[in-house]
């Protein structure tokens, strides 16, 4: 829970008394409901657990919204006022959607399944059942349940994702990419790893289609590949993969720290997301896991260790750290020196200058 943030108690509810054989279900669970909420009173919660989960997960952000979608009578499609009804709705699943994927990236499964469950109920309302518009919410739903451990409930949703796709080939790469990323996932924790090379493989296949063989997108489904390669032990394929995910990131991180430097916006919006808070933790693990690798590694390659190490180096100045910025500069130029002539020698070095000079003089409004 957050510092300083309010997070009702039942205060904010009131008990819900209906007439007789009157029902109402739970946001989050579905069972019989006990409590209404105060402000909104079209939302309903088996007990005070649920309406605090919900709140925090979603229903701070969209608890007026609800009010017009949840009061209005069915309209036909011709009515005047179904178009904006129609938009509000979709105003709504956004805003699910957003607070979803900000919360997933941030590794928070139990806040975000709140936004995916009424994301998922919006996306239905709007676009019917068994659509492949529904996908991106079943992900978001599964994503929250296979971090949370609750792999019977994820197979049971991207069942149901992986049957609108077929029901619609024409769907874009992406909407594949996501699927097969997701199953890919779930076979690697289920322990059915050549499934889950299948379904990475597709996953890389069709985020190259969408966003070119050497982005940062693709790079973590080589990334996923090469988890499953190191269980089954087949090391060399493991050092082949991070190489290229080394030399991918790198490139990129550098173009950053150039944009940076000359204080321009750089107009690749894969390079743009290294900013958000999410993905530069995602990428700060999946390099994590490449560093430990090479430095564990009987083979010891002090090149792929400074070349890992430098972008983590400029993930996190970037990210405005200097501390870890600094620390990982300092493992990259190790590393670099035990490397005659060394290419990357002098950029290492001239990054650990920038830390050491925003330490003695912060610029205002840095990062």
């Amino acid at each position: 829970m957050q510092a300083g943030r309010e997070v009702p108690t039942t205060s904010k509810c009131v008990p819900l008394s209906l007439p007789k054989g009157s029902e109402r279900l739970c946001e989050l669970c579905q069972g019989k409901a006990h409590l209404q909420c105060r402000k909104c009173r079209v939302t309903f919660y088996c007990g005070a657990e649920h309406q605090q989960a919900d709140w925090l997960g979603i229903h701070e952000r969209i608890c007026e919204l609800l009010v017009p979608i949840r009061t209005s009578t069915p309209l036909h499609p011709k009515h005047a006022d179904y178009v904006e009804l129609q938009l509000k709705k979709v105003e709504l699943a956004e805003i699910c959607r957003s607070v979803a994927q900000s919360k997933l990236s941030e590794r928070k499964h139990l806040e975000a399944l709140p936004a995916a469950q009424c994301c998922l109920r919006c996306s239905v309302d709007i676009y019917g059942p068994s659509t492949v518009q529904l996908v991106p919410a079943y992900l978001l739903l599964a994503e929250a349940n296979m971090g949370l451990g609750n792999l019977a409930l994820v197979g049971e949703l991207l069942c149901q994702a992986e049957w609108a796709v077929l029901k619609s080939p024409d769907c874009g790469h992406s909407v594949h990419q996501q699927l097969h990323r997701s199953l890919g996932r779930l076979h690697a924790a289920t322990g059915n790893l050549e499934e889950a090379l299948v379904n990475f493989g597709n996953d890389i296949y069709f985020s190259s289609k969408e966003h070119g063989l050497d982005s940062p997108v693709t790079c973590a489904g080589y990334f996923l590949m090469a988890d499953v390669f190191a269980k089954q032990g087949k090391l060399p394929i493991v050092r082949s993969l991070y190489s290229q995910m080394a030399h991918t990131w790198h490139s990129h991180l550098t173009q950053l720290l150039k944009a940076h430097g000359q204080n321009v916006h750089y107009p690749n919006p894969l390079l743009k997301a290294s900013h958000d808070k999410g993905q530069r933790l995602e990428m700060d693990e999946m390099l994590r896991t490449m560093l430990a690798f090479q430095q564990n590694d009987p083979r010891n390659d002090p090149t792929q260790v400074a070349l890992v190490s430098h972008c983590l180096a400029m993930l996190w100045f970037l990210g405005g750290d200097l501390e870890k910025a600094l620390g990982f500069g300092g493992a990259a130029l190790q590393a670099s020196q035990l490397i005659p002539n060394y290419d990357l020698t002098e950029p290492i070095q001239g990054l650990l200058q920038l830390v050491h000079d925003l330490h003695t003089d912060p610029r205002p409004g840095s990062d």
